[in-house]
C-alpha cells in the first residue's frame, strides 16, 4: 500500500467521523450498521482490486455493458442517422439520454419476468441479516442498486409507518446511488476517454448502497421502534400482464424521465449561469479590490468546500483542485455535469493520476444534489402525503448523508486502486 492508498484509508475513518459531528443524536450509534457496511465495502473492493480472477469479471461485466449499450444505439441511429454516431462530438440529449428508454424497457422486462425483484432480495436479505436495519430499509437499499425514484414504490405498503430514521434511509439511499437506465448514460460520455468505465460505474453502485446505510444511520440514529425490524420485506410492485405491456410501459416511463432530465438541466444551468453572473460581479471588485485570485462561481466557492474531500479521499496533491472543483459541480448542477466535467478534464489532460479519474468516478456515481432532494422528497410525498412534514424536515440530512456515502465510495476505491490492478 502507497502513501495514497494510505491517506484514502484515513478518509475511510474521518468521514463516518465528520458524520458522527453532525449527528441527531451522537450516542446512539448503531456499530452493527457502521461496522458491517463499510465491511461489505472493504470486502467488495478488495475482491475487485486486488483478486487475480476479479479482473477477468470486471473485464467481462465492462464489455458486457458496452455491447449493451451498443445495442441502446440502434434506436438513436435510427432516429438520428449521423449525430447519433459521434462524428459530430458528444451530444448529450442523443448520445446520453436517448438511451434511456431502451434501458428504463429492459429494467421493466427484468421486473415482469421476475429476474430483477429475485436480485433485490437477494441483496435485501445481506442487508437485514448482517446490518440488522428494518426489512424496509434493506429492501430499498437494495433496490436503490438497480432503479432510481421508483425504489420507493417497492416499500410503499410501509412507508407510512416508518419512523424519522427509516425516512431518511430511504432519501439517502435514492440520493447516494444512481439508477441503471441513467448508469450507463455516463458510460456513453466517458467510454471513448475512459475504456472501463462501465465496470467502475456499475461497482460504485453496489459499494454506495451499504455506504448510504452507514452515514443515514449515523447522522440520523434509530430512536424509534421499526416495524419491519428483523423481518424480510417482499417487494412490492403492479406487474403488467403481458411482456409488451411491460415494454411498453417501460419505454414510456424512460421517454418521461428524459423529459424531467432536460427540463431540470435546462432550469438548474440557466439558473446557476444567473447566480454566477450576480456572484462575478461581487467577486470580481473584490479581487480588484484585495489582489485575491478567488474564483467566485458556485462551483469554484464549492470547490473550496470539496477540496479537504478530495484530499482526504486520496486524489493527488496536482489533481485535488481539479476534483474539488467537479465534485462541487455535481452538488449543484447535478451528476450529469459533473461526468461531462470529468469527460472534459480527461480530454484536456487535467488529471495527471490515474487514481484521480477512477476516485472521481466513484465519488460522482449518486444523485446527491440539490435538485435530487427535491425530487426525492416530492416523489415519496405523493406516494405518502401524511408524512410530508417528515420528509421535508429529513431531506437535507439525507442529502448530506448521501454526499458523504458517495465520498466513503471514492475513498474506498483509492484504498485499494493500484496502477497494476488492470482496472
Amino acid at each position: 500500500m502507497d502513501g495514497y492508498n494510505a491517506v484514502s484509508l484515513l478518509g475511510i475513518v474521518l468521514l463516518p467521523g465528520i458524520a458522527w459531528v453532525f449527528s441527531a443524536d451522537r450516542r446512539k450509534m448503531n456499530w452493527r450498521v457502521i461496522g458491517w457496511g463499510i465491511g461489505i465495502q472493504l470486502a467488495f473492493a478488495l475482491f475487485l482490486f486486488r483478486a487475480p480472477v476479479a479482473a477477468k469479471l470486471f473485464l467481462f461485466v465492462n464489455g458486457a455493458a458496452v455491447k449493451v449499450l451498443g445495442c441502446a444505439g440502434k434506436g438513436t441511429e435510427f432516429l438520428f442517422g449521423p449525430l447519433a454516431t459521434g462524428s459530430s462530438g458528444f451530444i448529450l440529449a442523443i448520445q446520453g439520454l436517448a438511451t434511456i428508454p431502451f434501458f428504463s424497457a429492459l429494467v421493466a422486462v427484468l421486473y415482469f419476468t421476475g429476474v430483477l425483484p429475485l436480485m433485490i432480495r437477494a441483496f435485501a436479505a445481506v442487508f437485514t441479516w448482517l446490518m440488522r436495519v428494518s426489512g424496509a430499509e434493506s429492501l430499498c437499499a437494495a433496490s436503490n442498486i438497480f432503479v432510481g425514484i421508483e425504489s420507493a414504490l417497492t416499500v410503499k405498503p410501509h412507508l407510512s409507518e416508518m419512523t424519522r430514521s427509516e425516512l431518511c434511509t430511504v432519501l439517502a439511499v435514492g440520493m447516494a446511488t444512481v439508477a441503471s437506465n441513467v448508469l450507463l448514460m455516463y458510460v456513453s460520455m466517458l467510454k471513448a476517454l475512459f475504456p472501463n468505465i462501465a465496470g467502475h460505474l456499475i461497482s460504485a453502485s453496489l459499494l454506495s448502497a451499504p455506504a448510504a446505510l452507514v452515514m443515514s444511520k449515523i447522522l440520523l440514529p434509530e430512536t424509534g421502534a421499526p416495524k419491519t425490524l428483523g423481518t424480510r420485506v417482499r417487494p412490492h410492485y403492479e406487474r403488467e400482464s403481458s411482456l409488451f405491456e411491460a415494454i411498453i410501459n417501460g419505454a414510456n416511463a424512460g421517454l418521461r424521465l428524459v423529459g424531467g432530465i432536460c427540463a431540470l438541466l435546462l432550469a438548474v444551468l440557466g439558473l446557476v449561469a444567473l447566480v454566477n453572473l450576480l456572484l462575478g460581479a461581487v467577486g470580481g471588485w473584490v479581487n480588484s479590490w484585495t489582489g485575491w485570485t478567488v474564483d467566485w462561481t458556485l462551483e469554484g466557492l464549492l470547490g473550496c468546500l470539496f477540496w479537504p474531500f478530495a484530499v482526504i479521499m486520496g486524489v493527488p496533491p496536482a489533481d485535488v483542485g481539479v476534483v474539488a472543483k467537479i465534485l462541487g459541480t455535481r452538488a449543484v448542477v447535478t451528476e450529469i455535469a459533473g461526468y461531462q466535467q470529468l469527460a472534459g478534464a480527461l480530454e484536456a489532460g487535467r488529471l495527471m493520476h490515474p487514481r484521480s479519474q477512477v476516485i472521481a468516478a466513484y465519488a460522482l456515481c449518486g444523485f446527491a444534489h440539490i435538485a435530487s432532494m427535491s425530487i426525492f422528497v416530492g416523489g415519496v410525498a405523493a406516494l405518502v402525503p401524511e408524512r410530508t412534514r417528515d420528509l421535508v424536515a429529513v431531506g437535507f440530512r439525507a442529502l448530506v448523508a448521501a454526499t458523504l456515502a458517495c465520498l466513503l465510495t471514492g475513498a474506498v476505491a483509492g484504498t485499494f486502486y493500484t496502477a497494476g490492478s488492470g482496472l
